[in-house]
């Protein structure tokens, strides 16, 4: 996948593509920080997504920022780079199949509070993967788990 995103860069340069450019530079330095940080000379797929993931978060937050503080502009550059990154990420699942996967997890680990909202958590994330992002899962079990 460090790989891919490499080329992907390449032919972004040669094609004069600014926007990408940018955002893939920033993605692969990341990348090498995320190297350091784990004192290794290769990243698993799963850490390189890990890593999109958190810059996707990142993006997510100014465009919410920018749109707050009345600065389209910027909203507007970060959403550009979201949509980059977000072609990275292994898609979403669907609301219906999360809901699925919440509501055996709340069973499984027999869950009853608020309390017990990090064990089902745990168990979605597992079952779920990268496929989902952590904000999603946990509004949708404080949901199940408040009614």
């Amino acid at each position: 996948m460090e790989n891919k995103l490499r080329e992907d860069l390449k032919q972004a340069q040669l094609a004069k593509d600014e926007v990408k450019v940018a955002t893939l530079r920033l993605l692969i330095s990341e990348l090498t920080y995320a190297k350091v940080a784990k004192q290794t000379e290769n990243l698993s797929d799963e850490d390189v997504i890990s890593a999109i993931q958190k810059e996707a978060k990142k993006r997510k937050e100014s465009i919410e920022s920018f749109t707050k503080g009345n600065r389209p502009e910027l909203a507007s550059k970060e959403e550009a780079e979201l949509k980059i990154l977000e072609t990275y990420l292994p898609e979403q699942i669907s609301d219906e199949e999360l809901t699925k996967i919440v509501e055996e997890s709340i069973t499984e680990t027999g869950a009853a509070s608020l309390a017990d909202m990090g064990k089902v958590i745990g168990l979605v994330m597992e079952k779920a993967g990268q496929r989902v992002e952590g904000a999603r899962v946990s509004s949708m079990v404080r949901g199940k788990l408040q009614s």
